[in-house]
């Protein structure tokens, strides 16, 4: 070919090159990476903040002395690779509601940041029935105070009606004579910003009321108002009796005029009716009917079989399943981390044995912490976890109780966050949470976009907890306390949970480490 027409062709291809970008379709999706609030802190923050990447919420914990509508953050990181839209680090935030951020990476995630603030608040007048009201949603504060009292002559004895140390009160409320026989205005001002609060009295009917009560399994908690001042407790029976029991004082917990009690050794299901007294008064009666109890599916870890692929399952061939492991994960590697166990406190059957210990060829694989968790192991993302936490629960137990042997190892695997635990002996744990939930939890342990369990979450209503560090020669019985939050939230889910290592999650621990669990119950009674 003649040089010029070559040149002429290699022009024309060239040409063409060029247009065909823009006549050919790019049907390629993006990929699909969830982008993570993966670290944030503020000004006045009181604790840690809880991050939750299956609703995409952050929810930080201010101190009541923090300004909540001009509050700056310290620290904030997202996803690797991901972008916020908002410079958080930036000027101060309005955190009285939710502030919505946009992180993106190929696609956009509306995250929702939110900032819980505990004010107390309070306003006591002496002889007062029941403790003042005070509704800072409507700016009132309403005090309940027995027939006969002279509205015009009460006594102020304290008032808190806005953060500690910013807040002024106008006209001045200092403890002394104070006149209620009108509704009171006062102006409440801090950080600039004005309130107008109105102070009522009002004549109490009654002199002492039963306010609630809440059954459980075998113990009742009674709650009741009455004259600050006066003999205040608290009377119960079988509903069929007829001899009312005092509940014994040093079962009564009093704050001013509200009172409240445990009462113990009750039989489940049966129908119980309380009552308030406040010296020679007696309160209005409030009658429940107890919960039944329940044993632990599979709490004496006898019921195991092994899969095609040998791996151990904590539940019976084509039975129904509560417990399960991390093995569907470490079997990707060819090992089993919790096994059944003829090692046990009474010398017959099984336990359960989680081993803690790397799995992989060479110093290629993970440390896998051996557990066992009532829930579901639901798939492997690369070489982490995501499990499915809980199983169904609406009775509320005082007790976790079981036995376990535990034989520790130092700890030689870390991840960034735990690198000062590195040779220290490692530790296992035992935890048990009832929680609201309305379908089982997610976890995951993947670094990216990693979501665990939060003792310290709005969905735990009771958690309690037991660790230990060291090598023993046999099994020691253990008893983990329910520390309640609310007694009268009734629980959807019950989380139990134990692991080899502590930090498992992180997988940071000891190769060697292994935990024995045998016998779980809980008891029911205070």
């Amino acid at each position: 070919m003649h040089k010029k027409n070559k040149r002429y062709v290699t022009a024309a291809l060239l040409s063409i090159a060029a247009l065909l970008p823009s006549c050919i379709k790019n049907d390629l999706p993006y990929p699909q990476i969830v982008q993570n609030i993966t670290s944030i802190a503020a000004e006045g923050q009181v604790k840690t903040a809880y991050i939750d990447s299956v609703s995409l919420e952050a929810t930080v914990y201010l101190g009541e002395q923090t300004d909540i509508r001009n509050v700056r953050f310290t620290e904030f990181t997202v996803s690797e690779g991901g972008t916020c839209q908002e410079d958080l680090l930036s000027g101060t935030w309005d955190l009285s509601k939710p502030l919505i951020v946009t992180i993106t990476r190929y696609q956009d995630y509306n995250w929702e940041i939110r900032a819980v603030q505990d004010i107390v608040r309070y306003f006591e007048v002496e002889g007062e029935v029941g403790a003042s009201i005070v509704d800072p949603e409507a700016r009132r504060v309403v005090v309940h105070v027995p027939e006969g009292t002279d509205l015009a002559d009460l006594r102020l004895l304290r008032c808190k009606l806005g953060p500690e140390g910013v807040t002024t009160i106008t006209p001045a409320l200092n403890p002394g004579r104070l006149d209620l026989s009108y509704p009171l205005r006062v102006e409440v001002e801090a950080y600039g910003r004005t309130e107008i609060w109105t102070i009522y009295a009002e004549i109490s009917e009654m002199v002492v009321s039963t306010t609630r009560v809440d059954g459980w399994s075998q113990v009742i908690w009674a709650y009741g108002s009455g004259p600050a001042d006066a003999d205040n407790g608290f009377e119960y029976k079988l509903k069929s009796a007829s001899e009312w029991v005092k509940v014994p004082d040093e079962l009564i917990a009093r704050t001013q005029g509200i009172f409240s009690c445990y009462i113990p050794h009750l039989v489940p299901l049966e129908t119980y009716q309380v009552r308030t007294y406040s010296g020679e008064n007696v309160g209005n009666i409030m009658e429940v009917t107890l919960q039944g109890t329940a044993d632990i599916p599979n709490g004496d870890f006898e019921q195991w079989h092994q899969t095609s692929n040998k791996m151990w399952c904590p539940w019976p061939l084509d039975g129904t399943q509560f417990w399960d492991t991390g093995n569907t994960g470490t079997m990707t590697l060819g090992a089993n981390n919790t096994v059944p166990s003829e090692n046990t406190p009474t010398g017959s059957g099984y336990s359960a044995q989680c081993n803690t210990k790397f799995v992989g060829i060479g110093v290629i694989g993970k440390l896998g912490a051996g557990s066992i968790f009532t829930g579901r192991f639901d798939r492997v993302d690369g070489t982490n976890g995501i499990l499915q936490f809980g199983r169904p629960w609406k009775l509320r137990p005082t007790r976790l109780k079981g036995y376990y042997q535990y034989k520790t190892a130092n700890i030689n695997y870390t991840s960034a966050e735990f690198k000062a635990l590195e040779g220290r002996p490692d530790t296992c744990v035992v935890y048990v949470a009832l929680t609201d939930w309305t379908a089982p939890y997610e976890i995951r342990t993947n670094p990216k976009n990693r979501n665990l369990f939060d003792k310290n979450a709005d969905y735990v209503i009771a958690y309690g907890e037991f660790s230990y560090s060291g090598t023993m020669s046999g099994f020691a019985p253990f008893e983990i306390k329910l520390d309640y939050r609310d007694t009268s939230r009734v629980p959807s889910y019950m989380q139990i949970t134990c692991a080899a290592s502590k930090y498992g999650d992180y997988f940071t621990g000891a190769d060697g480490a292994v935990l024995w669990v045998d016998q779980f119950y809980f008891d029911w009674d205070y």
